[in-house]
């Protein structure tokens, strides 16, 4: 009896340590969850949330767990320096999504299809925003977008050891990179309907100046949202697999300014 006390005490220490180095990873993969695209929306009921976390930390612990720092004590600053890692990674995920949304917005603003269904959301969107966004999200996540996560935060744990806060003077400098790409994307996607606006705007004035007698805004408005929605399923595919290629470009070197 007196010699299974040693090995009970043993397995209790290991279990203990396994447990702080979970929670360590946990905080990072929490604060990442609440900016992950597709896995983090506002749709996503907490409990799915929660879960989806708890399964990610499973995964990503075992890989991580020697380049962690001693348990024994437990390091406060874990709780920072990982919520903060946490967020950064999840902040530059999220950035695509507003790349999307930015796109949407344009080119519904461009065609005259911005109040359609704009509040059907948790985050009010006019329906061609709607359209790319939910497509956009069943892409990556058809594509793999969970093995991909798992991947970037094995990797996260090089460049942001646990632990160590990450500059503040590199943070700022990423940050800005992303968000100023995050801009040029929306830009770029939604630029074929930006120039069939003002083809078609071009093209109604010099019908409104041949023809002064014709209500050209009545019989130009319906074939503009017909035009729209024709270019949108043509342009969708393409605009879809340019996102998800820059978003794999991204998981791939998560601390690099987006393509």
């Amino acid at each position: 009896m007196t010699d299974i006390i040693p090995i009970l005490t043993d397995l209790l220490g290991l279990a203990r340590d396994g447990a702080l180095d979970g929670l360590i990873v946990f905080l990072r993969v929490g604060a990442m969850m609440l900016l992950l695209p597709a896995f983090g929306e506002q749709v996503v009921p907490q409990r799915i949330k929660l879960a989806l976390a708890l399964a990610f930390t499973v995964i990503v612990t075992p890989a991580v767990s020697a380049g962690l720092p001693p348990t024994d004590p437990f390091p406060a600053t874990a709780f920072l320096t990982e919520v903060v890692a946490g967020l950064l990674m999840g902040f530059g995920l999220r950035l695509f999504i507003h790349a999307l949304q930015i796109a949407g917005t344009i080119a519904a603003q461009a065609t005259t299809l911005s109040q359609m269904f704009g509040g059907s959301g948790p985050e009010p969107q006019p329906v061609i925003g709607n359209v790319i966004v939910i497509a956009g999200l069943a892409a990556a996540v058809s594509a793999g977008l969970h093995i991909r996560v798992a991947e970037l935060l094995i990797q996260s744990y090089g460049p942001l050891p646990a632990g160590v806060l990450p500059r503040v003077a590199d943070v700022v400098t990423l940050g800005s990179a992303q968000i100023t790409a995050a801009f040029s994307m929306g830009f770029a996607l939604a630029a074929p309907f930006v120039i069939a606006s003002v083809l078609y705007n071009v093209a109604l004035g010099f019908i409104n100046r041949a023809m002064p007698q014709l209500a050209v805004s009545f019989v130009g408005a319906p074939a503009l949202t017909l035009g729209a929605l024709a270019l949108l399923a043509i342009a969708a595919p393409f605009m879809i697999a340019f996102w998800l290629q820059a978003l794999n470009t991204h998981l791939g070197s998560p601390f690099a300014v987006m393509p």
